[in-house]
């Protein structure tokens, strides 16, 4: 079959390589679709795993595919079921995991196509509890966003900030893959919504979305801006996923009692804080890390009935995948990029 390896920091090529043998007891084969790109593959290629792994690895951590093999006692899913795949190879036995907590999984075995070979390939196997189903009325390109960009945002903005109708969110990167899905899911929650671009050519994109007012981050102070448009007063709910670019003033544009919810830090680790304007104000900071199964089954659920669709920038073959890479480390796209899997 053929599979996009990462050779070496920053190198991926596209190689013929064994396919995977008749899927173990518990275990099906995945004929892949679909992969959608994330930041987190952008890590990978740049050597940021954070645990110890060995090269070559299969990359991509989102994708979508058709069950064509089912191995002994499987009884949840069957030859020719569509699914979205989770890439979190997580033990389904913990605390975490039976509380539909899969993401904080106390056994967690690594994130395929980061620490494990991903999903760039013709064909996985894997524990079927990683294969959701996919519902009618959904395509392979739109699910192939469901696992790591629908259910994050779904996680970060339902479970943990917790948003509510007529409440007020700052999204920042609103032209990012996981930018642009918060945009829309924040709109059908019936918020008002400032979001941060990096351009003025995405203004006129994020409104419409679905964004009540967008700022150029490169010409404009964001923060005086909302500040201004709230009464001083600052939003209820901060998306962040820049990190220290951005994480003082987001922290800044927070009302009292106001909730920050991050997923990521693309410009760095480490960022300085207010503790004092923390503790003042009563500010709530979440960290969110992936999705649980229910946060995918949610995000899966509104693209059947079409109340939000993902923004897909563009669609390419497996093999552009690397390319594709260095093109969202600069910030240019808006949306995802999906990749199809030859057939």
């Amino acid at each position: 079959m053929l599979a996009l390896r990462l050779i070496a920091e920053g190198r991926t090529e596209l190689v013929e390589m064994e396919t995977p043998p008749a899927p173990p007891a518990g275990q099906v084969k995945v004929q892949m679709k679909t992969v959608a790109l994330n930041h987190i593959d952008v890590w990978g290629l740049r050597g940021m795993a954070f645990a110890k792994r060995k090269l070559p690895l299969t990359v991509a951590v989102e994708g979508a595919g058709v069950v064509v093999e089912v191995g002994a006692g499987v009884t949840s899913h069957k030859v020719g079921d569509r699914v979205a795949l989770y890439a979190g190879v997580t033990c389904g036995h913990c605390k975490r995991c039976l509380r539909g907590q899969e993401n904080l999984c106390e056994n967690i075995a690594g994130i395929m196509g980061f620490h494990i070979d991903g999903l760039a390939a013709q064909y996985v196997n894997l524990d079927p509890r990683q294969a959701i189903h996919i519902p009618d009325g959904v395509n392979d390109v739109d699910a192939a966003c469901a696992t790591t960009t629908f259910g994050t945002v779904e996680h970060m903005l339902f479970e943990n900030a917790r948003l509510e109708p007529g409440e007020t969110i700052l999204i920042q990167a609103g032209g990012s893959g996981i930018g642009t899905t918060a945009i829309r899911m924040a709109k059908k929650a019936g918020a008002y919504i400032f979001t941060t671009v990096g351009s003025d050519e995405k203004i006129d994109k994020v409104k419409a979305l679905g964004a009540d007012v967008a700022i150029n981050y490169n010409k404009d102070r964001f923060e005086s801006i909302v500040r201004r448009q709230t009464d001083k007063k600052g939003v209820d709910v901060v998306f962040e996923h820049v990190g220290p670019d951005t994480w003082a003033k987001s922290l800044f544009c927070l009302k009292r009692g106001g909730r920050l919810v991050t997923c990521g830090s693309t410009t760095g680790v480490s960022a300085e804080t207010n503790l004092f304007a923390l503790f003042q104000n009563q500010i709530r900071i979440f960290g969110s890390f992936g999705a649980n199964f229910g946060n995918i089954r949610s995000g899966l659920a509104k693209m059947a009935d079409k109340s939000v669709l993902p923004v897909i920038d563009s669609e390419i073959e497996l093999g552009d995948i690397g390319t594709a890479l260095r093109r969202m480390q600069s910030r240019d796209l808006f949306g995802k990029i999906v990749a199809h899997v030859p057939g």
